[in-house]
């Protein structure tokens, strides 16, 4: 594990892991998830109000927009507030309230307060994945730290897909609930042991910071902000409502938990891979390849009344969503040496996990999924022709500061 006692004017401090290697790069992949696990349980947290409350599909598709709108609040407001105060100990505050709304949730049941209270714990669990972003931002390698970020979500998101469907019976939403407490807690066990990161500027001499000093660049990462955004409302729009449509094609409940576990420990795949190969083949590459695929078995939930089909466009999207996004940020985190950037891209990206959502309950109706299912993968596509241009001009940064260097 490779701890190591800091010592600070000779008094012993909590060991901390080292910087560099796959425990840190765990601690931070919770740190950065804890505050939107629900978004990880995917479909069966918007189903754990409908089956467990009786609510419509409708109300329990704008709860769940309102928690990711408020965790897109939340993620603006880190972007202007993380760099001014100390992170642990803003950690131990975040996390600690928000097990506390979870355990406010527990006794809710009226739709319109659980929208209201949602967007609260929304706020507050995205304020906590700016300030993670803010972290691995700071790492040698961003790209990798966010693989496995991706890896740790679908990992635990494929146990909560598996247990909590079948535990609502039971326990009503609390179940979820209760998911969402036990991450935040085993997060905040964690912190402690994260390193203490040097903000960006710290991390060079005088003469570096004047010779290498970049302003933003505004044009290349509105475009990539813009990509972050079509992928991340894309992909939600669908997965939110994946269980909603296995429903309506006739298949049971245990068998949709069942599935769509298997789906998300293959999408594990994904991620693992960002975190072997890092860019090695640059960023241009996989997120067209990735969003195009992502397009292509979107498309293939029009046939799910075919098990194998509905079966393969839940796997393969998985598995393209958890490849995609770690290059996303990467992409978003190369664009100024501030982390200024990448904290603003949480906010972007939980604007487009909130929004998909919002707009298939817009359009769902009475079973609408076909235009749902179309929306995303137009919004895929999109994703690929705007990330292009930006992708590259990274590249070429990239080259650059090699020749100089």
């Amino acid at each position: 594990m490779n701890l190591k006692t800091t010592n600070k004017d000779n008094v012993s401090v909590i060991p901390k892991v080292s910087q560099e290697g796959v425990v840190v790069a765990v601690f931070l992949a919770f740190l950065a998830t804890a505050g939107l696990f629900y978004v990880n349980l995917g479909g069966a947290f918007l189903s754990a109000f409908v089956d467990g409350l009786g609510i419509s599909r409708e109300s329990a598709g704008y709860i769940t927009s309102a928690n990711k709108y408020g965790a897109a609040f939340g993620a603006l407001l880190a972007t202007f507030i993380v760099k001014y105060i100390p992170w642990r100990e803003s950690a131990y505050l975040t996390l600690v309230t928000l097990i506390s709304v979870d355990v406010l949730s527990f006794s809710l049941n009226d739709p319109d307060v659980l929208i209201i209270v949602r967007f609260i714990h929304g706020t507050i669990g995205g304020f906590l994945v700016g300030l993670g972003f803010s972290i691995i931002a700071r790492t040698a390698s961003p790209d990798r730290v966010f693989g496995m970020l991706v890896a740790i979500q679908y990992t635990f998101g494929s146990l909560g897909i598996f247990t909590v469907p079948k535990l609502v019976g039971t326990f009503g939403p609390g179940a979820a609930f209760g998911a969402l407490i036990l991450f935040s807690a085993i997060t905040l066990l964690m912190v402690p042991f994260i390193p203490d990161y040097a903000k960006p500027d710290d991390n060079r001499e005088p003469s570096q910071q004047s010779t290498h000093k970049r302003t933003i660049m505004l044009a290349p990462a509105a475009l990539g902000l813009l990509a972050l955004f079509f992928f991340q409302s894309s992909n939600m729009g669908i997965a939110d409502y994946a269980i909603e449509l296995g429903k309506d094609n006739g298949y049971s409940i245990d068998y949709l938990s069942n599935i769509l576990t298997v789906a998300n420990i293959i999408a594990v795949s994904g991620a693992l891979l960002v975190y072997m190969i890092g860019t090695k083949f640059g960023r241009a590459l996989p997120i067209i390849l990735g969003s195009s695929i992502a397009a292509l078995f979107t498309f293939l939930f029009h046939w799910s009344q075919l098990p194998e089909a509905y079966f393969l466009a839940n796997a393969v999207t998985g598995v393209t969503w958890a490849f995609t996004v770690p290059y996303l940020l990467g992409l978003c985190a190369t664009f100024d040496d501030r982390g200024q950037v990448v904290v603003f891209a949480g906010f972007v990206s939980k604007m487009g996990l909130a929004s998909g959502p919002l707009v298939a309950a817009l359009v769902v109706g009475q079973g609408e999924f076909g235009v749902i299912i179309n929306l995303a993968t137009i919004g895929l596509i999109a994703c690929a022709i705007l990330s292009f241009l930006p992708a590259r001009r990274s590249e070429l940064n990239n080259e650059e500061i090699l020749k100089e260097g």
